[in-house]
């Protein structure tokens, strides 16, 4: 881009921080007292009523314009995602370019969604939308799938190479290159696209980096009494070590961390499951109850209870899968793959996985612990006696822990803490890639090196920082993300649709016809010429 391309999408943002600052320094009462007032403001606009409806609206529009996908083709894309990883070389295999292999690109994804969101924010969800909200995660996942599978699917379409020979794809691309190619919307697009880098730039710093640390370090003091600015070091110094490396290095650190504590920590929850398999009945008739305000009837507040669960619901939901934030779209974009769809399908894989299994298991966990009231979602008690006999307050970063204390002592709440340890990690170290495509797409790539270091650097902040402002922080930059990345979306909703319907009448109706790999016809050509593999089947 030309400098005067690069910068009219910060002119917006800048006004907006500016602003901000200067609401906060004429409100007094501290620099984060001013902060946190500014976002709840912020806050309440992105995650009001339009937006959640906006989020839910593109999962259904996907949804029906792909003839519902994610159940119509269930068994296909089980098979072409986590099923071949088992016998598909091209999968797994490393590559020698500088792209990385579809299981990688599915790992650094994972790393990004599969954190503190599946534990924290679950909890977090059920405290304050009640057991409800649960219900409401499952149906944002259920829509996010699609919407995920769209972003990944216009994520493949759109990509170019940079001057490195990586590939360079995400909200960003399909904003400038697919909707900005329309008649009259060339600066729309470039608009949206400059807003969408610069608030995932900002988020990277919050959803991907402060709010996993703090989760990792007010854990680390809670159960083995460690100084957060300790666990600010250490963890500073081993992000750096492997962000600094790129890509690949990131790729090749998550691809060994991310099967690993999934497993380990499903391998947990479903014995917390088995240990309370006689409480089933009453969490999931809780769960339906609170979605459909049935508790609150008696009462007389029905619409304020369900409001509470949706809300909560979509907010966590989207906070865990990250569905139409277009964040994960960066790194699929990274994959070997040629197929859209192909890449479109891990990315449906990637939200089951994590909202459907994982915070499901989370969820019964809490739910059947007697810690929280079925009815309404509340603390029974403000504070939790551990089995050593220590007296902790409840709060939702450690509901999961004093669950697990519940069950198996101190081994159980250790376990959570190097679990979440290992998913905020993860979770950083994903992110940090989606900062540096932002980075690069705004200011260029040599800026890059800079930003990492930054990045790097905040990781302290992370571990000292106030935990409901960082989580505050990051609800704001999560919806900003939002709202560009839907609108792109929708305005290509119809070429996702193509897209799918290529794919479909050519791998599972047999037809002979042209495939739809790219939308520039470079790379179409190179695509077409490349020998074929087990993807091409």
């Amino acid at each position: 881009m030309t400098k005067k391309t690069k910068c009219i999408p910060w002119i917006l943002p800048g006004l907006l921080l500016m602003s901000a600052t200067a609401v906060a320094e004429e409100a007094g009462g501290g620099f984060l007292g001013g902060v946190a007032r500014v976002n709840n403001a912020v806050g309440a606009v992105v995650w009001g009523v339009p937006a959640l409806v906006l989020l839910a609206f593109v999962g259904v529009l996907m949804t029906v314009l792909t003839k519902v996908f994610q159940v119509s083709h269930f068994g296909h894309w089980m098979k072409k995602t986590i099923g071949a990883v088992f016998h598909d070389k091209h999968v797994t295999s490393h590559t020698a370019d500088k792209s990385i292999s579809q299981f990688q690109s599915l790992c650094t994804a994972l790393a990004a969604t599969v954190g503190t969101g599946n534990i924290v924010g679950v909890s977090a969800a059920i405290i304050s939308g009640g057991p409800g909200a649960v219900f409401w995660m499952w149906v944002m996942a259920f829509l996010g799938m699609m919407t995920n599978y769209s972003e990944n699917v216009l994520g493949i379409f759109y990509r170019r190479k940079n001057s490195k020979g990586e590939w360079s794809g995400g909200a960003m691309y399909y904003l400038r290159d697919g909707l900005g190619s329309r008649k009259g919307c060339k600066w729309i697009g470039l608009v949206l696209a400059g807003l969408f880098s610069f608030f995932c730039l900002v988020a990277s710093f919050g959803i991907g980096n402060m709010t996993q640390v703090n989760s990792i370090s007010e854990n680390m003091v809670a159960v083995f009494g460690i100084p957060g600015w300790v666990t600010g070091v250490v963890i500073m110094i081993l992000v750096g070590l492997v962000v600094v490396g790129g890509l690949k290095r990131i790729a090749s650190v998550t691809e060994k961390i991310v099967p690993f504590m999934v497993i380990l920590y499903m391998i947990g929850t479903i014995t917390i499951f088995i240990l309370h398999i006689n409480q089933i009945g009453a969490v999931f008739s809780s769960i339906f109850r609170g979605a459909f305000g049935m508790e609150a009837a008696a009462g007389g507040v029905v619409g304020y209870g369900i409001k509470l669960a949706i809300e909560w619901g979509m907010k966590r939901g989207v906070f865990s899968n990250e569905a139409g934030l277009g964040s994960s779209v960066m790194v699929h974009s990274n994959s070997n793959v040629k197929e859209p769809v192909k890449q479109g399908m891990w990315g449906i894989f990637e939200v089951f996985a994590d909202t459907i299994v994982v915070c499901t298991l989370t969820a019964f966990a809490v739910l059947s612990s007697g810690l929280i009231n079925l009815d309404t979602g509340a603390l029974v008690s403000p504070t939790f006696t551990t089995q050593a006999g220590a007296v902790v307050k409840l709060e939702a970063a450690n509901i999961v822990s004093a669950v697990f204390n519940q069950q198996f002592g101190f081994i159980g709440s250790a376990f959570i803490a190097v679990s979440i340890m290992l998913f905020a990690f993860s979770t950083v170290l994903g992110w940090s890639h989606y900062g540096t495509k932002a980075c690069e797409y705004l200011l260029g790539e040599k800026w890059t090196i800079i930003y990492r270091v930054l990045f790097v650097l905040l990781v302290f902040g992370g571990a000292t920082m106030g935990q409901n402002l960082a989580w505050q922080l990051a609800d704001t930059f999560n919806g900003l993300m939002m709202i560009p990345n839907l609108i792109g979306v929708i305005a290509l909703s119809g070429v996702v649709a193509k897209i799918t319907k290529n794919y479909v009448d050519r791998h599972l109706r047999g037809r002979q016809i042209e495939p739809m790999y790219s939308a520039f016809q470079d790379i179409q050509e190179e695509e077409e010429a490349a020998p074929p593999t087990d993807e091409d089947d």
